[in-house]
């Protein structure tokens, strides 16, 4: 049996988005086991997925040059790793990579097209064109270690039976998120034919959505009320998920389910559109050549007034839906 140490530590959509291609991965190739590890918080993005162990990292504990050292050196005595799949390049993975390096073990490292998406999300490009899905990029890794994997791009859901609509109006950046007051009116129109159930974290969040939940009928707040666990499965039983360009897009993607996301600052082109999910499911303004301006949906608007934001159309979201 061979065995793949892969790692992705951050941030919580882009370790969402590598769990569908290990599991096909996994399926096409079954001679393979692979060590994941993750930051301990994300365990239960993994669960249940055979020939996978999760091995989570408190960065707390092996900080700096040494702490690094000290985590390859752990490693290589826990297991006899055969590759390491890099799925995050960044200074942290390099430093581990530098080591299993000289251990003797092969390394493949994520090719993130930093330049391409500088292109991309350059204001002065009016020739936008759609880059590498993300998770293809993963799969790449895989395949430069010598491995065969063709990703289906297609939603897998174990549920026969789906009911409510989940709302995941937050996202970590302005740029990505819909201005509180249309979200508001989305899932006041919604909740008289559908049961909504609201999604987000942290007290902020919680109490708006607690708020909304008071004043809305035919809602529930489920923010802070759920393990990651929990919360999976619950996304898994919704016939469908509203979100932003975030992580509750991937963790609809991990359970199958469809998803209508929502994008302003950032654009599918970038290559994170959910796992399976339909393009024609995304939520839009095209009609503005300065997007994408940002990959992450960090930066402040480049025309000054939002209006990737403020001219979204809730009509559009409850047609599709």
């Amino acid at each position: 049996m061979t065995l793949i140490l892969a790692y992705r530590f951050s941030a919580f959509g882009d370790v969402a988005m590598t769990v569908p291609v290990i599991k096909e991965f996994l399926e096409q190739n079954p001679e393979v086991e692979i060590v994941m590890a993750s930051r301990k918080m994300f365990k239960d993005l993994f669960n249940d997925i055979p020939r996978l162990i999760f091995l989570g990292v408190d960065f707390n504990e092996y900080k700096g040059l040494t702490g690094l050292r000290k985590l390859h050196k752990e490693i290589i005595s826990q297991y006899k790793i055969d590759f390491v799949a890099d799925l995050h390049d960044i200074i942290r993975t390099k430093i581990l990579n530098f080591f299993f390096k000289a251990s003797g073990i092969k390394v493949s490292r994520i090719n993130k097209e930093r330049a391409e998406k500088k292109i991309l999300t350059d204001t002065k490009n009016l020739n936008k064109k759609a880059l590498k899905k993300n998770t293809e990029r993963y799969a790449d890794v895989f395949r430069n270690l010598g491995f065969k994997v063709t990703l289906s791009h297609r939603l897998k859901s174990n549920v026969q039976e789906k009911k409510g609509i989940g709302f995941a109006p937050f996202a970590q950046h302005k740029g990505k998120m819909l201005p509180l007051e249309k979200s508001y009116e989305l899932a006041r129109i919604l909740s008289k034919k559908y049961k909504i159930y609201f999604f987000g974290g942290g007290k902020e969040e919680t109490s708006i959505l607690k708020k909304w939940e008071e004043q809305l009928p035919n809602t529930q707040c489920l923010a802070g009320t759920l393990s990651l666990n929990e919360e999976l499965e619950k996304i898994a039983t919704l016939k469908a998920m509203i979100s932003m360009d975030s992580a509750n897009m991937h963790l609809a993607s991990i359970v199958g389910t469809r998803c209508l996301s929502i994008w302003m600052q950032t654009h599918p082109y970038a290559g994170f559109l959910g796992y399976g999910q339909n393009e024609n499911d995304t939520i839009q303004i095209n009609d503005f050549t300065c997007r994408p301006c940002s990959v992450f949906g960090n930066k402040e608007c480049y025309r000054g007034d939002w209006s990737c934001r403020d001219y979204i159309d809730i009509q559009k979201i409850i047609d599709k839906l």
